[in-house]
């Protein structure tokens, strides 16, 4: 058993040491992307399914909350799985392609960014909503694996871990998704 934790841990930190030592100015640009839209009266939407759904929820608590900078204004981020009254109703009446969609095109508003997780980078409700952001003129920010899919065509940036392994690529998506949060509140509250 030891060596199986030990060969999971060592598996997981590689996929993370290689991804920021190849793209750690991408995750930099995403951060002041994201940074510039609140900075301007923007807002963040964030959408995932399954794990990728709840990377979003704690993105978007991190930035509505605090993270390291304790005590400073809340910033507008919003999860978009986290109604199931809404969910399912467009779900059951428009399709589950849409449930992401039909979101955006109510909340979203030009300047706002989304942030799209996904780690096979091909879930339909996920390219659906980066379809309907780019009508509505956000800018999107794909959270992707593997080699970013369908999704990745359609970002303006893109953050791909390049591993076959859901389990890495979640695992450095949520390390990604801390580093993003760091660096925004550095850059609108220290002036970094």
């Amino acid at each position: 058993m030891l060596d199986r934790i030990s060969s999971t841990v060592a598996e997981s930190l590689e996929v993370k040491r290689r991804y920021f030592a190849e793209h750690a100015e991408e995750v930099a640009h995403a951060a002041r992307i994201i940074a510039d839209s609140f900075g301007t009266g923007g807002k963040l939407l964030l959408c995932g399914n399954g794990g990728s759904a709840a990377d979003a929820q704690h993105v978007a608590g991190e930035f509505v909350n605090q993270f390291l900078l304790k005590g400073r204004r809340a910033l507008p981020a919003l999860a978009l799985a986290t109604d199931g009254g809404v969910l399912t109703c467009i779900a059951n009446d428009t399709g589950f392609e849409k449930v992401f969609a039909r979101q955006l095109e109510a909340f979203g508003a030009r300047g706002d960014v989304l942030l799209a997780i996904t780690t096979s980078g091909n879930s339909p409700n996920i390219i659906a909503a980066a379809e309907q952001a780019h009508r509505q003129e956000l800018q999107v920010i794909g959270l992707l694996g593997r080699d970013g899919g369908h999704l990745r065509a359609r970002c303006d940036l893109a953050l791909v871990v390049p591993s076959n392994d859901t389990q890495r690529i979640q695992e450095t998506h949520n390390l990604i998704g801390h580093v993003i949060c760091d660096l925004v509140e550095q850059m609108l509250f220290n002036h970094a």
